[in-house]
């Protein structure tokens, strides 16, 4: 059985990073939720560690948690806009470091998603998550967010279909040499359990790969419905009724 999905619009960003500077990335992000907001999007949602760049010899120096008073900014658009919003972070509990996306909700208190799936060579650096977060946006729609080598283990799409997800959001920073082939896994997901897909990818240099853009969307049959180039900087919007698509690039 495939759940049903009500209407919504559903944004991802594609970000240059700078590496290490927190600040001036979000201060970035702003400028992508600002134009979410005018589009009346109901989601946005940011590659992995997007606050940082995926920079992981320095995520020791910069993680942080989800009540990091910097990311208030973050809460207060959320509950101003009606508008959940998922911001990628290092973070710290006791000695253990993670791989997170920060979740803001209007109304609700933040939430923190960390990568249960490491990549080889992440395991040296980051610890494990060990909880599934599901999003209920507004009692119908429910969203998996995923970070970036998630995609590709089956048990974790196949949970997000067990719990009723009928949104996948992958975060990601994927390089030039990889991503054409979780395109066509994320095309597969959408495809074999009907969820509407995303993926949120960097363009430029990060962790010393070179980012291969083409954010994407895809519908319930696994066609894909909107992407991004591999250079600049944007945003691509994807009403889920209308299927209308989106794609706003940001100088």
């Amino acid at each position: 059985m495939f759940p049903t999905i009500e209407a919504m619009k559903i944004s991802v960003a594609q970000t240059r990073p700078v590496k290490g500077n927190i600040q001036q990335n979000i201060d970035n992000h702003l400028r992508f939720i600002e134009q979410a907001i005018t589009k009346k999007a109901d989601m946005i949602v940011f590659p992995e560690l997007s606050l940082t760049g995926y920079e992981p010899e320095l995520a020791k120096e910069l993680a942080s948690t989800q009540d990091d008073e910097r990311l208030d900014i973050f809460q207060t658009i959320s509950d101003d806009n009606q508008l959940t919003i998922g911001v990628g972070l290092p973070t710290r509990e006791n000695d253990h470091l993670f791989v997170s996306m920060i979740i803001f909700q209007p109304g609700k208190e933040r939430l923190t998603y960390s990568k249960q799936h490491l990549y080889p060579t992440e395991v040296d650096v980051f610890t494990p998550g060990q909880n599934r977060i599901y999003l209920d946006i507004d009692g119908v729609n429910v969203v998996a967010p995923t970070i970036c080598y998630e995609l590709s283990i089956p048990e974790h799409s196949e949970s997000a279909h067990a719990n009723h997800a009928n949104v996948y959001i992958a975060s990601v920073m994927n390089s030039v040499s990889g991503v054409d082939a979780d395109l066509h896994k994320l095309s597969e997901i959408a495809r074999k359990y009907r969820m509407n897909t995303f993926m949120a990818n960097y363009v430029g240099q990060s962790g010393g790969y070179e980012c291969a853009g083409k954010t994407s969307a895809w519908n319930t049959k696994g066609d894909l419905v909107g992407q991004l180039n591999q250079r600049d900087e944007g945003l691509l919007i994807y009403n889920t009724e209308t299927e209308e698509v989106t794609e706003i690039t940001l100088a």
